[in-house]
């Protein structure tokens, strides 16, 4: 495989990282383009990247970590951005960087460690630090869209055991207006393909313009969302999911109020 055709391949997941990591699409995505900007004017750093995801989330960390705590070139601050950055105030970079590698990401703590040139033991206390400070955040009603019965009973026991409340359950769209109709939650996981054919991209739009919310997508099909083609959510987790996954989903989700997917 040519390196730009391994770049490709691992671009929309560095996408989501960076959307995670700064909170908005739009400057994440300017972080992406002036590590890909560094790489094409630097032979050496080109040449590090074959060696697979390890060096190009490198890469990215050593270009975002330069210019974290300033706007990247060529974007300009929404409320959405500015609330988002005034809550990571609290969160430090390292931190937070830690726990999506290691989560959202799946990297191992030793790839994490080499990403951010770091320990493994070093890892391991800043992912302790992130959880400890987000987890401070007040809990909240969630409702579960989700078609597999199996699933849907694994979230409401994550859901629950992380400290949150069930405001209902739909395996439809239909079932999802009737849901909201009894109850508006405070966050929506949603699952796309659900089991009437129905969407729950979809769904959530219902629900988005009666009352702002964060959304989190479980799927297993993110390339539907990670296409590049239009605005794209912030928080996606794929199936088959680790519960860590979805825990630090739900906790970044909450942490920045995100009111729509991005």
């Amino acid at each position: 495989m040519s390196l730009a055709s391994q770049i490709a391949a691992n671009l929309p997941f560095l996408r989501r990282y960076a959307r995670a990591l700064t909170g908005s699409q739009a400057s994440g995505d300017a972080y992406v383009r002036e590590m890909l900007e560094a790489v094409l004017a630097d032979d050496t750093l080109k040449a590090s990247l074959a060696g697979g995801r390890v060096p190009l989330y490198r890469a990215f960390s050593k270009v975002w970590t330069s210019a974290s705590g300033a706007a990247a070139s060529g974007t300009t601050t929404s409320e959405h951005e500015a609330g988002a950055q005034s809550r990571l105030s609290v969160i430090t970079p390292p931190a937070r960087q830690a726990l999506l590698l290691t989560t959202l990401e799946d990297f191992s703590v030793a790839e994490a460690a080499e990403i951010l040139d770091r320990s493994a033991a070093e890892i391991d206390a800043m992912v302790a630090e992130a959880i400890a400070d987000i987890e401070r955040e007040q809990t909240t009603s969630v409702l579960i869209i989700e078609d597999e019965p199996l699933i849907a009973m694994q979230l409401e026991d994550l859901v629950t055991g992380l400290g949150h409340t069930v405001s209902g359950t739909a395996a439809t769209r239909t079932q999802a207006r009737e849901a909201v109709a009894q109850a508006m939650p405070g966050l929506v996981l949603a699952d796309i393909q659900l089991a009437d054919g129905s969407s729950g991209l979809d769904a959530v739009d219902d629900i988005l313009a009666l009352a702002s919310m964060p959304v989190i997508f479980i799927t297993a099909y993110p390339e539907r969302l990670l296409t590049g083609d239009r605005p794209e959510p912030t928080y996606l987790v794929t199936k088959p999911f680790q519960e860590a996954t979805v825990r630090a989903a739900i906790s970044q989700a909450l942490f920045f109020g995100s009111t729509k997917p991005l």
